[in-house]
C-alpha cells in the first residue's frame, strides 16, 4: 500500500553526503574441519538417542579499516550411555568489508550480522560431515547471534573491572 499524500508513509531521504551502511562478502572459507568417529564400527549400531552437545564461537580480525575476517566456530560432541558417539569442530570464516558502518555499530555488525551470514553454510558442513561419518545428519537449530553477543560483552564488561 503507498502513501499518496507524502506526508507520513514517505521514507525520509538519506541526508546530503550520508549513504547506507553496507556489508559485502568478500569470501568465505573451511579454515578448520574436523570430524571423529572413535568408536566405530561399534558406534554406528542402533541405540538410545544421543546427548548432542553445541558449542558455538564467533571471532574477529581486522584486515584493514574495513575489511575483517570474521570466524564461526562451532563444536560438538554426541554421546551415548557414556560412549561417544562422534566429535567435531568446524571454524568457518569469511572476509566482510563494511562500508559507510558507524565506529560504534562495527564491533555489533561484526558479531551479529556476519556470523548470520556464515551460519547456514557452517550449518550445512557439519550435516555433511556427520551424515558421511555414518549417522543421521544434524540439523542444528538457528542461532541467536544477538544473545550469543550480549553474553559476550557481559562477560568482557564483568571482566575488566578485575583486571583493574
Amino acid at each position: 500500500m503507498s502513501t499518496t499524500n507524502g506526508g507520513q508513509g514517505a521514507p525520509a531521504a538519506p541526508q546530503t553526503g550520508e549513504q547506507a551502511a553496507q556489508i559485502n562478502v568478500l569470501a568465505q572459507y573451511i579454515k578448520d574441519l574436523s570430524f571423529e568417529n572413535p568408536n566405530a564400527p561399534r558406534s554406528l549400531q542402533p541405540q538410545q538417542q544421543p546427548a548432542i552437545n553445541l558449542q558455538i564461537n564467533v571471532n574477529s580480525k581486522s584486515l584493514s579499516d574495513t575489511d575483517f575476517e570474521i570466524e564461526l566456530t562451532v563444536e560438538g560432541k554426541a554421546d551415548a550411555a557414556g560412549t561417544v558417539l562422534f566429535t567435531f569442530e568446524l571454524v568457518y570464516a569469511g572476509i566482510f568489508r563494511l562500508t559507510n558502518v558507524p565506529k560504534d555499530a562495527v564491533q555489533a555488525v561484526m558479531m551479529i550480522e556476519c556470523p548470520r551470514l556464515l551460519f547456514p553454510y557452517a550449518r550445512e558442513i557439519v550435516s555433511s560431515a556427520v551424515r558421511d561419518g555414518g549417522f543421521p545428519p544434524l540439523m542444528i537449530d538457528p542461532v541467536d547471534f544477538v544473545s550469543l553477543y550480549r553474553q559476550k560483552m557481559q562477560q568482557t564488561q564483568a571482566a575488566a573491572p578485575a583486571a583493574n
